[in-house]
């Protein structure tokens, strides 16, 4: 068997890298492909602040009108 380097292990007749520890998890693609979706569908159902956009109407005119001589 041939030196094997710090960090190194032998298997099979291979030399490989030891693994290293992972400190915080890691968001696989298909969780951030979900998120994506979410968002979209959220952004389909509620809108992101369309109503927020439009202006109302300067001057609201009644829906009866009434009499001028009252």
């Amino acid at each position: 068997m041939p030196n094997i380097p710090d960090g190194f292990h032998y298997v099979r007749g291979h030399i490989r890298r030891n693994p290293k520890p992972r400190s915080a998890k890691r968001m696989s693609g298909w969780m951030i492909a979900g998120l994506l979706a979410g968002v979209w569908l959220w952004g389909q159902v509620f809108g992101f602040g369309e109503a927020a956009s439009t202006t109302p109407p300067a001057h609201q005119q009644p829906a009866a009108s009434t009499p001028a001589s009252r």
